[in-house]
């Protein structure tokens, strides 16, 4: 509920002006009735306007992708890049291929990632685009035409000290590595203007495993400090079966847990024994297939039609890592119903208000994605950092780090929580903490 009429008054104006952009909306909502707190003890932030500031991208940046599929036939997309806020570093944030891309869903994402990179403490600003191309059934040479084609515009616009994306839905090292080269060539320089990049060409070791183990550092970091707890022993449902997912199973089960679930767009698969991690990389990684067929090739496990049955399968602890809003309030009372004590997100924003709402009221374990899926990004800085060095480091070194931002996440959330009455409330103290550094930066550089 807003009750501070100045955040009263600027959400109203973010309703007037974006009411057709529903996820934004529903992500600007979240982070302002978290923030009232703050602002009533900050007035200094009204008189500088930075609410108003920070729900409004610093530019938007839509174009038209025109390429040639292998029939000879001309295709059109639209492209967009949403350079939201620059006040703690260049922009910084993935590009999504995906039928469902449009200006609402880039900019609520664009948004998140304000937060979500301030709270890596790396000096990157938030940013997001991408395009409503989607890459599945497309040969290679189709995925490279429009890659292309989508840098041609994009190129324009980025540089390493300006904007800085990388990778996100349908967007893995294949498509960096076509986008990459497309730069390279038109402003024939050699930098680390993006990052998921081959380990040829400057990428870090450990950016593929980053969001997945990120997550797992975080959810046992929260579990230890919350809970005296962690994931030995558990039984863990994750959704997706794509980098994110495919990382955080590995990591889980590394730490000692048994995830049974996988899923993609169409099903999922139940597998009582584990999911086996080397035949969901072979059917996703290398054959570029559809989860149905782990059923197919793996005896005992189940494949069910319809992706939202994932969350009735009894857990202790839930990853979703799919796509924004696939939990909903169903779902989260199907997963309290089935036992699970804990929900920390992969994928961005993937639970709606009613679902979040099911936890809290349950007292669950609540890791907002802003917070917990921070490690691919953080390790995209590190990309950064290695870059300007012209160095690599070990995949160790890379994964310590990893692990400390992670920690440090959940530490700083939680002392934000506690210093604004919201002790125990990490997604209060993620939106928290990572607001406060972006607006003692706009404050200190003034009215932009």
């Amino acid at each position: 509920m807003l009750t501070n009429e100045y955040v009263k008054r600027v959400y109203d104006q973010v309703q007037k002006r974006d009411g057709d952009q529903p996820e934004f909306l529903q992500a600007v909502y979240e982070v302002l009735d978290t923030l009232q707190p703050v602002i009533a003890k900050h007035p200094e932030y009204e008189a500088n306007g930075v609410l108003e500031r920070l729900v409004e991208p610093e530019r938007v940046i839509k174009f038209r992708v025109a390429w040639v599929d292998d029939a000879g036939k001309v295709q059109v997309n639209r492209g967009y890049r949403i350079q939201f806020n620059s006040a703690i570093g260049p922009y910084k944030g993935g590009l999504r291929f995906h039928p469902t891309v449009n200006e609402g869903v880039i900019k609520f994402l664009g948004f998140e990632q304000i937060l979500k990179n301030s709270l890596t403490t790396l000096p990157m600003g938030g940013g997001k685009g991408g395009s409503d191309f989607n890459p599945k059934g497309k040969s290679d040479a189709e995925v490279m035409r429009f890659c292309q084609a989508f840098m041609t515009e994009l190129c324009r616009h980025i540089g390493q000290f300006t904007d800085v994306p990388a990778g996100d839905i349908n967007v893995g090292g294949r498509e960096i590595g076509y986008l990459f080269g497309q730069y390279k060539r038109i402003r024939d320089e050699y930098s680390g203007v993006l990052t998921g990049k081959g380990l040829e060409f400057g990428g870090s070791l450990a950016r593929t495993e980053a969001t997945g183990y990120g997550l797992c550092y975080y959810t046992q970091e929260a579990l230890r400090v919350l809970k005296n707890d962690s994931f030995a022993g558990k039984t863990v449902v994750i959704s997706g079966s794509g980098n994110v997912a495919i990382y955080a199973t590995e990591k889980a089960q590394q730490l000692g847990a048994k995830v049974v679930t996988a899923s993609d767009s169409n099903g999922y698969v139940y597998d009582p024994d584990g999911i086996k991690l080397d035949v969901v990389k072979q059917i996703k990684e290398v054959e570029r297939g559809r989860i149905k067929e782990y059923a197919e090739r793996v005896p005992g496990a189940e494949y069910h039609e319809g992706c939202a049955g994932v969350w009735t399968v009894p857990c202790d602890i839930a990853l979703p890592c799919a796509t924004q809003n696939e939990i909903n309030e169903e779902s989260a009372k199907a997963l309290v119903a089935g036992g699970c004590k804990v929900v920390c997100e992969g994928a961005n924003m993937p639970s709606t208000p009613e679902a979040i709402e099911v936890y809290k009221s349950n007292g669950l374990l609540y890791g907002p994605a802003k917070a917990a899926n921070a490690g691919g990004v953080a390790v995209s800085g590190l990309e950064m950092s290695q870059n300007s060095y012209r160095l690599s480091w070990t995949f160790e070194e890379t994964d310590a780090k990893l692990k400390s931002i992670m920690e440090s996440i959940v530490a700083a959330s939680l002392a934000a929580a506690k210093e604004y009455g919201e002790e125990g409330d990490l997604m209060a103290g993620a939106n928290i903490a990572g607001f406060v550094k972006v607006a003692n930066a706009m404050v200190a550089q003034g009215v932009l």
